[in-house]
């Protein structure tokens, strides 16, 4: 009994340091988009605003034109083939059919080489078949998105128009305005749900413990207030008329 109610005043610690563990790591993967006006899309730790409504009228834009829909955030940039995948799926809640998504793409002259605005390297590509860097004069060569298949190809930043903006930024972390995460807050539940039903299991394995031959039907017993019997009611009467005799 002693290690049942030792184990019980042990456990109340450390589930408290595992639910503030998690909401300080629910706090942690969560982040903040610009808050502009436009409609940002949360995915990992970026934010990608999907161009269309009053600013989609045109239809369709040059290299130049899409960079400057995105309002001092950079054009998409793609990292890794779970996000090309993101913009894939995400792409037939804005737009009808298959549209060209310009990226945030160019030819460093430098090292001769494809890079991202703002980014050193390219460390994801996506070609389509056939595709080639060498098909155009190298300060003309940008990046278009197929969002049916999720290929890129090469285009022309000058002479070409594509039909698709995306803009991305990072996520700021603010703990003032937090998006919970749905797998985070289903653990701190189902946390809270087995802290509870093993505290109950503690709780009736002591009652039993302290009370041999009990059941858990007789841990909730209805036991009336106490109530003092006629004999000896009469009794008390019979004592007091004595003290107040002669």
């Amino acid at each position: 009994m002693e290690s049942l109610r030792e184990s019980g005043r042990r456990s109340l610690p450390q589930t408290c340091c595992l639910l503030v563990l998690l909401l300080h790591l629910q706090a942690a993967l969560t982040g903040d988009c610009p808050a502009d006006g436009r409609t940002w899309v949360p995915f990992k730790d970026r934010c990608y605003h999907f161009v269309h409504g009053e600013e989609d009228k045109l239809k369709v834009y040059t290299f130049e034109k899409a960079r400057s829909l995105c309002q001092n955030h950079e054009l998409l940039t793609v990292q890794s083939a779970e996000e090309n995948d993101f913009v894939v799926k995400y792409s037939p809640e804005v737009w009808k059919g298959q549209v060209n998504v310009w990226l945030g793409m160019y030819f460093d002259t430098n090292s001769e080489n494809m890079k991202w605005f703002g980014e050193d390297l390219v460390r994801f590509t996506n070609w389509e078949s056939g595709s080639s860097l060498s098909d155009l004069v190298p300060l003309d060569k940008c990046v278009a998105l197929h969002s049916d298949t999720g290929k890129w190809e090469t285009v022309s930043c000058s002479d070409d128009l594509e039909n698709g903006v995306i803009c991305e930024t990072a996520q700021k972390a603010e703990e003032t305005k937090q998006r919970p995460s749905a797998l985070l807050s289903a653990l701190v539940i189902l946390s809270v749900i087995a802290i509870v039903v093993v505290s109950a299991v503690i709780w009736f394995l002591h009652q039993r413990y302290q009370n041999p031959g009990s059941s858990v039907v007789t841990a909730f017993e209805y036991h009336p207030p106490f109530r003092v019997l006629d004999s000896d009611r009469s009794c008390l009467v019979e004592a007091e008329e004595l003290d107040s005799g002669p």
